[in-house]
């Protein structure tokens, strides 16, 4: 009998896998089909290095270029995996090797309820709390890439924190013991053999946190200016995510700014696509200089 029901899960867990990957290569599948009539009308060239967005005639002419865009989600994903690295990894740092089970067990729910905040509800603290800062502080309008970045850190956190300690915790049992009875102190433990052993985990937290951070919108688009700029730390930018958002309602079905704003997520897509992969390089190459 439960040999049977072993055959079953396994069955069930290679089915739901196969539907994942499925379903994935559905959604790549649609977006691709759209975006690609976009390119009949407008070279990839311009498409990618354009920095000029005008998908309504207004002017006399049309443009879609989105190499601001580009860029701008880029900067804004870096920037808070930046910020949130930093913070995260400090406090996965304290609850691993500071502070005791009972307290780890009291602080992690609250760690946890801040992935569970809606992001428009960080949109809203971002507004009310970082631009006004960021407007006493002598930036025009307030809105800014730099508040973008710390806001979207904000939410990248309770990932972090949670993936990281997890992966510290399991290290230390590992290793603590070992270290003590060798007379190696804790702290010289946790820095030179610990740290270095969590490295490669701690690399794929990374790869799912900027994958978080490049699809993020709502918090981002009520933020960031929403101006079609060149990304500075303390100027007015809009990433891909917040242009298909906002504009994806108003565009006329199988027009070219239609297919224009799937081509833009077809380069939002592949992007992630690209730093997964160079990230996940890295991780291997570790892996086998460890080996």
């Amino acid at each position: 009998m439960r040999k049977k029901l072993d055959k079953i899960f396994a069955f069930f867990i290679c089915g739901m896998t196969v539907f994942s990957i499925l379903v994935l290569g559905f959604v790549i599948y649609f977006i691709v089909r759209e975006a690609l009539p976009l390119f009949s009308e407008v070279s990839v060239l311009d498409f990618l290095f354009g920095s000029r967005w005008m998908p309504v005639d207004y002017t006399g002419t049309v443009s879609f270029g989105i190499f601001n865009f580009i860029a701008a989600t880029i900067a804004v994903s870096f920037t808070a995996l930046a910020l949130a690295l930093g913070a995260g990894l400090g406090a996965a740092v304290f609850l691993a090797f500071v502070a005791t089970e009972r307290l780890r067990s009291f602080l992690y729910p609250f760690v946890d309820l801040l992935a569970g905040i809606p992001s428009v509800i960080y949109g809203f603290v971002g507004l009310q709390v970082l631009v006004k800062l960021f407007l006493k502080a002598g930036v025009p309008t307030g809105s800014c890439v730099l508040a973008a970045g710390i806001l979207l850190a904000v939410m990248l956190l309770p990932f972090l924190v949670s993936s990281c300690c997890e992966t510290m915790l399991k290290e230390k049992e590992k290793y603590e013991l070992v270290a003590c009875a060798l007379g190696v102190s804790r702290w010289y433990a946790a820095a030179t053999v610990i740290l270095p052993a969590s490295g490669r985990n701690i690399l794929l937290s990374m790869i799912l946190a900027i994958g978080r951070a490049m699809g993020e919108t709502m918090a981002v688009m009520m933020v960031m200016g929403n101006a079609n700029l060149f990304p500075r730390l303390l100027g007015k930018s809009e990433s891909i995510a917040s242009v298909i958002a906002l504009e994806m309602g108003t565009a006329v079905y199988g027009s070219t700014h239609y297919h224009a704003l799937y081509a833009a997520g077809m380069v939002l897509m592949l992007l992630l696509f690209l730093i997964n992969g160079l990230i996940g390089l890295i991780r291997s190459r570790m892996e086998g200089e460890t080996l």
